[in-house]
């Protein structure tokens, strides 16, 4: 930083400061924070400043203050566990007191509180270090993608590390340049000092060293931040600091050679006991702490252990290595905390809650707690890059992506860069070794951002461009040749004077036709409390482009290259286009980050979501980002949305009652967007056992052709009649309160099972549909009645929509609904939202409407990674889903439990409004359903195959 920046950043601190002790933060307006500032610049000296931008710190105020953040939820298991952590307790800690500080200086206040109250709660899952005996903690953090996961086990580092743990392990992804990064960021977070040298002691204060340079409380570190500091036993040897003293930080790759070491070093120099019954080295006085960062990558054993009948595990089952060795190295502790990171915690929720071996302990399953961090309002992810769906379609996602398909082979040519592409080749554009129109577009567009925001006044902040468009490593190379002859030449052109007229031209073209527009349509999608970020003219944008090109730099960043992402030069902005695969796909942070190419052929949601490194903060340029990817992608990252959307509910949901770890896993094993994680993964190499308990299933994917849309209005025609006269017709009515429902429709009550099982097993679901599998269904209701569960069902034909009427019998007629199906998915009729979010409780009387309500509200948490604008939520207004099925499982005071109703919407939509001619003379409507079953603790489940090699063709290849 330079002064003028440092002192700017003491401004802001110290105003900071003085709005925090407002306590109606509505008073906290420009003018009073332009008050603040001007009183903290009066404290300085006039050299000092003079060199003060009190616009800038005020603007950098206004957006901190404009910021909120939601709350976090938790599931836990306090078998065995005391309560320990209280303020007086925490009276003396100087590690989370300086880390807190640190913070001051680039953080809202309101974000640092969040975090002080988030890494208590996950503290205090943990086991007091004080504690006497023996004890094994482990849980789970779940983050948004990019969204601050380290900052969050850093501060919980610092408060372990004030609280008594002496040996805090430190997993770090499975590549150098990862651990890299994570060793300097914990430097400047914990440690306070640069390591470097072999004799891993303090050098040059850095960060929370700067604000408390006490070396007496400098932990010892055993790795350092060069590209080889990783743990080893050379070195460790002639270590000679004592943790009882101060804590010993390792940052380590999951790498089975380096863990090795680690374990062997443990075992013979930190052990200082034997487990009585084996005899294995033990240590029993020092409590370790282990955070594994992507905890679901690399670290989940993806063997297949066995289990007897009763659920006991095979002892003698061996896993993979790096799950053992973690294990292990856990095992050689009596007092033992893990704490696993993810933002894709599904591989981990597979984890058999009771696996063991008797040579590793316990497997890593979250036994203890799963917390879910919210995330602020500045939070750019998935829903509000996407949207949600709904009736009408996805709503509220920015339009920051352009598609991308000229990659592919086309013309007779053989494709820049084809799906499944081998290790050989060789990437062409119409045969010429260019690239192709789409990848120039992002090059441009990545120029064009980094000067508006060098017009913006960001010019002295890191600007990163990804491309990940393969896995291979001989082909990335070819790639960044191709990239780094582009920018050479379009650089020369500049220098030269070259033909500068075509290229002011084409610039100009995609800055007027594609930034100005998104530019006014953020501003007015988000707006901040100091208005919008300037839009520059084009005439500053091609004053600073020369000296932009000039800085950039291409980089390949994958296994064989030498070459790590390094943004730490001594203060200078780093400006690069990353080229790379899955060493840019795990963890690793590209700061800056504005522009992405994208076109991994994957659809597995782990792989996808932990791929998505334009998730995150973009602050004062998320109108300037764009993604390059295809409408593939754009589709599954929908899925996305709203399967992060719909599980965060069900998670909410279980917090509020008192559910577990164990509840999460299962609910989260049945969910048909989920399921698309590796099959090893899910330690189940043939089959998975759902249950459709407590779920709603609705068909957003429906076939297309003719014979098989005939088949199912039969099916629905042939349930019409079967249910004879309907209890309430053309309009059904509900008192809601002070308000009033009504949906145009008819309604049955009571319908048998085995008519709703008929009807399931007469109509047939798309494949692409996965978890609405009709056959499934029409099973799990069968094997539900026999207990007695399931067998009395309300059935509702909703209308009253703008299509078209249509008959049914019993002369019955119903106005058909519109659904608008996806223009760019052509091998079904793919919908948004079949069902309107009061169409679920269309069964509960007022008092059992309202007892949802209020439980959807109890767990209710405001996450700003749900929303699609910039406001804050609103408290809900509608019961939710998981809110109604818990409601007609178990019941609510003064309301018994109804396992026995099933609910089946039926939805006529009219294939005229379907859009874009997706259904060229057809007139007979198309019939989606929801079925909504109740909570259950029956334990029904019904078999789903997986063929392994369809899993890889629709899917992929997991990470």
């Amino acid at each position: 930083m330079t002064e003028s920046e440092e002192l700017i950043a003491e401004v802001v601190s110290t105003a900071q400061m003085m709005l925090r002790r407002e306590k109606d933060k509505s008073k906290i307006t420009a003018a009073l924070i332009a008050d603040k500032v001007a009183k903290a610049v009066g404290n300085l000296d006039d050299d000092d400043a003079a060199l003060v931008d009190q616009a800038a710190a005020v603007s950098e105020l206004i957006r901190r203050f404009s910021h909120w953040i939601g709350k976090d939820s938790v599931l836990q298991d306090t078998t065995g566990h005391f309560s320990w952590l209280d303020s007086a307790r925490k009276r003396d800690w100087r590690y989370w007191a300086r880390y807190a500080s640190y913070l001051e200086r680039k953080l809202p206040s309101e974000v640092i509180d969040a975090l002080d109250k988030s890494t208590d709660g996950i503290l205090g899952l943990l086991e007091d270090p004080l504690r006497e005996g023996a004890w094994d903690r482990r849980g789970l953090v779940v983050g948004h993608v990019q969204s601050g996961k380290t900052g969050n086990y850093s501060g919980l580092i610092c408060k372990a590390a004030d609280a008594g743990y002496k040996i805090i392990i430190v997993l770090a992804g499975r590549h150098n340049n990862l651990r890299s990064q994570t060793q300097i960021r914990l430097e400047e977070s914990f440690l306070g000092y640069e390591t470097s040298g072999l004799d891993r002691e303090p050098s040059r204060l850095i960060g929370v060293g700067q604000i408390d340079s006490d070396l007496e409380l400098a932990p010892n570190c055993m790795t350092t931040r060069a590209e080889h500091g990783d743990f080893n036993t050379k070195v460790a040897t002639h270590f000679s600091a004592s943790p009882e003293k101060r804590p010993w930080l390792f940052v380590v790759k999951k790498d089975p050679t380096v863990l090795r070491q680690l374990l062997n070093w443990i075992r013979k120099k930190v052990a200082d006991a034997t487990d009585p019954e084996d005899g294995r080295p033990v240590v029993s006085g020092l409590p370790l702490l282990v955070i594994d960062d992507e905890a679901d990558n690399a670290s989940v054993d993806t063997g297949d252990q066995g289990f007897d009948e009763d659920g006991n595990p095979d002892e003698d089952h061996v896993p993979k290595t790096i799950n053992r060795l973690i294990r292990t190295i856990l095992f050689s502790f009596s007092k033992a905390a893990f704490v696993g990171y993810t933002a894709t915690p599904f591989a981990n929720i597979f984890i058999h809650r009771r696996g063991a071996t008797k040579d590793e302990g316990p497997d890593l399953f979250p036994q203890a707690f799963i917390r879910n961090l919210a995330a602020p309002s500045n939070y750019i992810g998935p829903a509000k890059v996407f949207g949600l769906r709904s009736p009408e379609g996805r709503v509220g996602g920015l339009r920051l992506w352009r598609e991308v398909d000229d990659q592919l082979a086309q013309d007779g040519h053989p494709g820049w860069m084809p799906a499944n592409h081998k290790k050989e080749h060789v990437p062409t554009y119409r045969s010429t070794d260019t690239l192709p129109p789409s990848l120039k577009e992002a090059i441009c567009s990545f120029f064009l951002a980094t000067a508006a925001r060098a017009c913006r006044g960001q010019g002295n902040e890191h600007s990163s461009m990804l491309v990940h468009v393969t896995r291979l490593n001989f082909v990335q190379e070819r790639v960044h040749a191709q990239i780094e002859q582009a920018v050479g030449q379009m650089s020369r052109r500049f220098k030269r004077g070259e033909d500068l007229d075509a290229l002011a031209e084409q610039m100009r073209e995609l800055w007027e036709r594609d930034f100005i527009p998104t530019c006014n349509e953020v501003a007015e999608r988000f707006p901040e409390k100091e208005g919008p970020p300037r839009i520059p003219a084009w005439e500053e944008i091609w004053a600073v482009l020369p000296d932009v090109l000039g800085d950039i730099e291409v980089r390949l960043v994958n296994g064989s290259s030498k070459e790590a992402i390094d943004l730490v030069r001594e203060g200078k902005p780093v400006k690069q286009i990353a080229v790379g695969g899955d060493k840019l796909s795990r963890g690793l942070t590209l700061d800056g980050l504005s522009t992405s190419y994208f076109v991994r052929t994957t659809k597995m949601y782990d792989t996808l979501m932990q791929m998505g490194r334009w998730f995150g903060y973009r602050p004062g340029y998320v109108d300037l980002c764009r993604l390059y990817t295809t409408s593939d992608l754009v589709e599954w990252f929908g899925h996305i949305a709203d399967a992060a959307e719909e599980l965060r509910e069900e998670f909410d949901a279980m917090a509020e009652s008192g559910g577990t770890p164990r509840d999460y896993g299962l609910k989260v094993q049945s969910h048909e967007v989920l399921l698309v994680t590796s099959p090893q993964k899910m330690r189940n190499a043939r089959s998975l056992q759902l249950s459709f308990s407590g779920d709603l299933l609705e068909t957003v994917s429906l076939h297309n052709d003719a014979t098989t849309l005939d088949r199912n209005l039969a099916a629905t025609l042939g349930l019409v009649s079967t249910m004879g006269d309907p209890h309430e017709k053309n309009s059904i009515v509900r008192k809601r309160g002070q308000q009033t429902q009504e949906w145009k429709g008819f309604l049955w009550n009571a319908v048998a099972a085995d008519t709703i099982a008929t009807f399931f097993e007469a109509y047939a679901t798309h494949p692409k549909a996965r978890k609405v599998n009709s056959s499934l269904v029409a099973e799990f209701i069968r094997s539900m009645a026999k207990c007695s569960e399931l067998t009395k069902w309300t059935v509702a034909v909703i209308g009253g929509g703008e299509g078209a009427a249509y008959p049914l019998p019993g002369a019955l007629m119903v106005d058909t609904l519109k659904r608008a199906g996806d223009p760019l998915i052509k091998d079904r009729y793919s919908i948004g939202r079949l069902l309107s979010q009061r169409d679920e409780s269309i069964d509960l009387d007022e008092a059992g409407w309202r007892a949802a309500l209020d439980a959807t509200i109890r767990a209710w948490k405001p996450d700003a990674a749900r929303q699609t604008n910039g406001a804050e939520p609103k408290q809900p207004e509608l019961p939710n889903g998981p809110a109604i099925r818990k409601l007609r499982g178990r019941g609510a005071e003064g309301i018994p439990a109804a396992r026995e109703r099933g609910l089946l919407l039926i939805y006529l939509l009219d294939p005229t409004q379907a859009g874009g001619g997706a259904f060229p003379g057809r007139t007979d409507p198309i019939v989606a359903f929801g079925a909504s079953f109740p909570a259950s603790d029956a334990g029904v489940k019904v078999t789903y195959k997986i063929d392994h090699l369809l899993w890889e063709t629709e899917y992929g290849e997991a990470d």
